[in-house]
């Protein structure tokens, strides 16, 4: 008996000696493999890149100056608050419309549309070239899903059509081509 309690003792003992050793912490940052290993590349560290913003991922939203369109001078491009595949452009002789992204980040499609104003906007292509920080529009082509930098280079060379539905009948109907281009407002920020 006095064996048994011993032996039963022996393993508490080891138990409880084994459990503090395992409460204390242990850092390793303070391991010296770890620390030859990171002192090498001390100063090499690539700093993360920032969070992307609403701007980044849609770059078409912004205010636009144009100086060829005198009807449109300035056109602003907002993103619609319950779907961002939505945005607004007002701004335009045609009024207040909505444009669907269809290419991201900067391909939208123009869909034929009655303004809130009541004016009948036909079909067309919203694009951003980021590079140039140009906002190109055509209303009156259809929008082409193949290449819709193609309603741009060919909107002078021929007029559009477009199918009108009226209550009872489709019909076609010749569209002269609407194009607007203009350049992005830029707001620089100033850091002290």
């Amino acid at each position: 008996m006095k064996k048994s309690i011993g032996i039963v003792g022996g393993i508490v003992w080891c138990l409880l000696s084994v459990s503090a050793k395992a409460q204390q912490t242990w850092d390793a940052k303070k391991n010296p493999a770890v620390e030859a290993i990171t002192t090498q590349y001390q100063g090499k560290y690539i700093a993360p890149r920032p969070a992307l913003t609403t701007a980044d991922i849609f770059p078409v939203i912004g205010q636009y100056e144009s100086a060829i369109n005198a009807d449109a001078a300035s056109v602003t491009i907002t993103l619609d608050g319950a779907n961002k595949g939505l945005v607004w452009i007002e701004g335009l002789p045609q009024g207040k419309i909505k444009a669907m992204l269809r290419k991201s980040p900067a391909i939208y499609k123009i869909p034929t549309q009655k303004t809130e104003d009541g004016k009948d906007v036909a079909e067309g292509t919203l694009i951003f070239n980021k590079e140039t920080n140009t906002l190109s529009i055509c209303i009156g082509k259809m929008y082409n899903a193949e290449d819709p930098v193609a309603v741009f280079t060919t909107a002078t060379e021929d007029p559009a059509t477009s199918t009108v539905k009226t209550s009872k009948t489709k019909k076609q109907v010749l569209l002269n081509a609407w194009i607007y281009t203009g350049t992005k407002r830029t707001t620089e920020t100033v850091s002290n």
